[in-house]
């Protein structure tokens, strides 16, 4: 039998949470980015040798650490709160972040950036579930959206400080900055409640687990969440490493390329908060499919010669189709589960979705090392953005987790 969720917002005042979400996911979006933006004075590094498959791999070792970070972090804060799992992930982050600042040959570097990994894959349902426990139900896609927002607000200050300091300054530099997550963590320690509030007395902590996702009814909300998740992030990991390289190998140079970098995630931000209004009003799944298909739509009209302001309207496009569309889909994951597996869904979604993080980067990089067309890396996002379309459709229309749903009353599709 399961509990009947509690409604959100039951943590206290929303406000401070969106906030103090808001920063933290803009630390993610900046360590999430960096390697993107300074992937081009990579490929120029005198004595590293990188290529672009190295620059692939690189990717891919950053994507490999989230899983386990994800997994981690979800399961930990329903079982002991979402204030120690946060503490501790901010710190983990900020000290790889300093070790990639600081490493001198090529090998510390990749290790450093699994390490990293481990750090960006527990924020996220972490953060989620945060603020999606204290949002107001009415408000809950655009309150969510705000503070998930933060990631596009991190790349958009990882491509001006990459547009600023890059080439002049050491691409090092870039990742020095990624100390900052150690200021929060007496600000997380203060804020953030201890324990999740919605748990019954009666049921035992080990009653938020992995194994009550797999039983109705949330199984088959959850497959598809899967590999919904998949699909978004092999769109977002895939452009968050390629995107500036990929407009650089177009013909535009590095401060252009960054120009496209920050349209792309500015219309990330104006995505997420507009689409979070429309997801209120009960369109949650129709908000999620159409920002895949403007995924797809996007990236094939950056493939192609267009005016310049048109260029970067597509970026800006496919900034909502990729960072907001994973928003949506967090967002969809939050309000089908009860708060006290709330973190768990999340942390599995993206720990499996975490498969395409490891593939998108990857992927891109043999689209464009096999075709030798410019065209190659960008029209390769159209197949995930498609297919996430599709099994985005196949998702019952969100509103209550499936705990709520009365006996004898079938939810809403």
């Amino acid at each position: 039998m399961h509990a009947t969720p509690a409604p959100p917002g039951t943590t206290g005042r929303p406000g401070p949470a969106i906030a103090l979400g808001l920063v933290i996911l803009c630390i993610e979006g900046y360590d999430l980015f960096v390697l993107g933006v300074v992937g081009p004075a990579l490929l120029a590094h005198p004595d590293w040798d990188v290529t672009t498959s190295t620059l692939g791999l690189l990717g891919t070792l950053t994507a490999l650490g989230m899983p386990l970070g994800s997994i981690a972090a979800g399961w930990a804060g329903d079982l002991i709160g979402r204030r120690l799992p946060l503490v501790v992930s901010l710190s983990w982050l900020s000290l790889s972040m300093l070790l990639s600042a600081l490493a001198d040959d090529l090998a510390l570097f990749a290790a450093t950036r699994f390490l990293t990994g481990i750090g960006l894959g527990a924020l996220i349902p972490l953060v989620t579930a945060y603020v999606s426990d204290a949002a107001t139900p009415a408000r809950h896609s655009l309150q969510v959206g705000t503070a998930t927002a933060g990631i596009g607000v991190g790349g958009i200050l990882t491509a001006v400080a990459g547009r600023t300091l890059l080439p002049e300054w050491d691409f090092h530099t870039l990742f020095l900055f990624g100390v900052f997550p150690l200021v929060l963590v007496p600000v997380v320690w203060r804020m953030v409640p201890a324990a999740v509030r919605d748990r019954p007395a009666h049921a035992p902590p080990a009653t938020a687990g992995p194994g009550e996702l797999l039983t109705p009814p949330y199984r088959r909300p959850t497959l598809l969440f899967w590999a919904v998740t998949f699909a978004g992030l092999v769109i977002v990991y895939g452009a968050g490493t390629w995107l500036p390289t990929l407009m650089v190998d177009s013909g535009y140079d590095l401060g252009s390329s960054l120009d496209f970098s920050i349209a792309f995630n500015a219309g990330a931000v104006a995505g997420i908060l507009a689409a979070g209004l429309i997801a209120d009003r009960g369109l949650l799944k129709a908000a999620t499919t159409t920002s895949f298909l403007l995924a797809a739509v996007a990236m094939i009209t950056l493939s192609t010669p267009q005016p310049r302001p048109l260029l970067l309207l597509a970026s800006a496009v496919a900034g909502f189709g990729a960072l907001g569309t994973q928003a949506l889909v967090n967002i969809f994951v939050a309000v089908s589960h009860p708060a006290r597996l709330r973190a768990t869904a999340l942390g599995f979604s993206l720990g499996v979705g975490r498969v395409g993080a490891v593939v998108g980067p990857a992927y891109v990089g043999a689209a464009t090392a096999l075709i030798s067309s410019s065209k190659a890396g960008f029209l390769a996002f159209a197949a995930p953005a498609l297919l996430g379309a599709a099994l985005t459709a196949l998702l019952r229309q969100a509103g209550r987790a499936p705990a709520a749903v009365r006996p004898g009353v079938p939810a809403a599709r």
